[in-house]
């Protein structure tokens, strides 16, 4: 059975009365893993776009409308772990704590998610604005989402998932993914307001 995309010029096509609306354990589990391993999606529903290239507002899609998109990880410098997440016109600055990820049942985690807020202009002089992109790390155990296992010469792969948004009742999910040498983990991060 072919599967089908529901993607059209970056921007997600459902049918009438058919919404996306996935929990931080699905996106996380049933999207990112996935997407990390290369294991086969649910389905072809979330473009990928290079996110930091482009300001919130800009991102395909509907602004009326929850959005996901899988990006590629820019790192800040050559050889560190910093993520750039400067656009064209501000920056993306993290606040507040990291929250836990855990399964429905609640006794494993999945994942760790990060709130960051956009800022115009440049850092440390930015001006904040009501954008929210939450990110999320993927927690990664002796066994990947495949069941292949890890060793400690794994190459891995850095996935980003987000959520923005600029009112309470819109938002954009991204997930943002490039390939990077860990000891033992995978990073995701997602964006949400």
């Amino acid at each position: 059975m072919e599967k089908l995309s529901f993607v059209k010029n970056g921007a997600v096509r459902l049918p009438p009365g058919f919404r996306f609306h996935p929990t931080d354990e699905e996106l996380v589990v049933q999207y990112l893993k996935r997407k990390v391993f290369s294991c086969p999606l649910p389905a072809s529903i979330i473009p990928e776009v290079d996110v930091c290239k482009s300001d919130p507002w800009d991102l395909p899609g509907d602004l009326e409308q929850e959005r996901y998109f899988f990006s590629t990880r820019e790192a800040k410098y050559p050889n560190g772990n910093r993520s750039n997440r400067a656009t064209g016109t501000g920056y993306w600055k993290a606040t507040g704590i990291d929250k836990q990820i855990l399964t429905s049942k609640g006794n494993q985690a999945v994942g760790m998610k990060k709130t960051l807020v956009f800022y115009r202009g440049k850092p440390p002089h930015g001006t904040r604005t009501d954008w929210i992109m939450h990110e999320y790390r993927l927690a990664i155990t002796e066994t990947a989402a495949c069941n292949t296992p890890l060793n400690k010469n794994s190459i891995q792969v850095e996935c980003l998932l987000g959520t923005f948004s600029f009112l309470p009742s819109k938002s954009l999910e991204i997930l943002i993914e490039a390939s990077k040498l860990l000891s033992t983990e995978i990073n995701l991060y997602v964006p949400a307001i």
